[in-house]
């Protein structure tokens, strides 16, 4: 492990004498590039360093352990103890760094609720999910952007929303999200104060580019029509709703929420590359989860993986045994303490795989 670390830093100070050169300056594609390797190895190049330094302290307290002088045999003693915990923070801190990084950890989110069983109770539940996550994007400062909204019956429920979250990190804060969502409470049309167990289905997809999902022209049939509002109605007269019909996976998307033809294709296209790119993230997730005891963080939509009972009060994350009974401030959007407890299991899991390249 000590050679491979010696070799990242050598790298490193590679690229810092590349980028002070002219030359490379001068092109500015290559410097970007270089930039961006700098970035990223700088957290894991000052954490190897600092543990350099820390080894090199200890080396030199173990000489005056060896010292004649008592007192300074204790003070030395005092000190190691300190840099030990010092150390091992700082191996664990490596391990995590050395993960390999999700290529989709920075991207933006296009974010999907559907009602499931329920009926009625599910669509208003759904309708709560999604103001979670609004609330949870308004807290870090992200911007989030409705592309498609099919209302039901019951007055503030949703058969399904589809949004875009847009900003730092999203993708990679919310990713462990998508499942099935169920929901434990007292309708308020119950009479008999019974409690109705429903399900909303979260889906959270990385948004892909033109260059992440190819698409040919002749892979699609538009249609356009009227768009409609609730109960049917027309809410316009002219074909503004757009359908798109991938004819490879006859994967359907349709959208209508603007007045605008174009607008409705654009939005429309952005929900079909990013299904396709998470069909081919889905595949190689599934690849992956075969030769791994943990599905977290698999994404597989069918997984129950979250529990919200209204008479408790509590939140129950099935998958890490997290149970919270803040249940309001929870869906006000206060959710970063199960994504932080998600995120540092996912990463034990993804150590415990390495662990043989660790050590080697």
């Amino acid at each position: 492990m000590l050679d491979k670390l010696k070799a990242i830093v050598k790298r490193f100070e590679e690229i810092e004498e590349q980028l002070a050169s002219p030359e490379i300056i001068a092109k500015q594609s290559v410097y970007q590039k270089l930039g961006k390797e700098h970035s990223n190895l700088t957290p894991l190049v000052t954490s190897v360093r600092s543990m350099f330094a820390v080894k090199e302290e200890l080396e030199n307290l173990d000489t005056l352990m060896r010292s004649e002088e008592a007192g300074f045999r204790e003070l030395a003693r005092e000190e190691m103890t300190k840099l030990r915990e010092e150390l091992s923070l700082l191996e664990e801190t490596i391990k995590v760094l050395l993960l390999p990084k999700d290529p989709n950890d920075e991207k933006n989110v296009l974010l999907e609720i559907r009602a499931g069983t329920g009926g009625e109770e599910a669509s208003l539940f759904a309708s709560d999910l999604f103001r979670m996550y609004s609330r949870y994007a308004e807290r870090n400062s992200w911007k989030i952007e409705l592309l498609s909204h099919t209302a039901s019956s019951v007055p503030g429920g949703i058969k399904e929303v589809i949004a875009e979250i847009a900003g730092s990190g999203a993708y990679s804060k919310l990713k462990f999200e998508s499942g099935v969502h169920r929901v434990q409470r007292v309708p308020a049309t119950e009479a008999q104060g019974r409690i109705h167990t429903s399900a909303v289905t979260v889906a959270i997809l990385p948004e892909a580019e033109e260059i992440d999902v190819s698409i040919e022209p002749n892979e699609l049939r538009i249609d356009v029509f009227h768009a409609s509002g609730h109960g049917g109605q027309s809410v316009n007269t002219t074909d503004s709703a757009v359908r798109i019909t991938h004819l490879p996976t006859g994967m359907i998307v349709s959208c209508q929420d603007e007045k605008s033809q174009l607008k409705n294709k654009n939005k429309a296209m952005k929900v079909l590359r990013s299904r396709l790119l998470d069909i081919k993230t889905q595949e190689q997730n599934a690849k992956i989860a075969s030769e791994r005891k943990s599905q977290v963080g698999s994404g597989d939509r069918s997984e129950r993986i979250r529990t919200y009972n209204f008479p408790q009060g509590r939140m129950t994350d099935h998958r890490i045994t997290l149970t919270l009974y803040s249940l309001d401030k929870f869906l006000d959007g206060e959710i970063q303490e199960v994504i932080d407890a998600l995120t540092a299991h996912f990463q034990a899991e993804l150590i415990k795989q390495n662990s043989d390249n660790i050590a080697s």
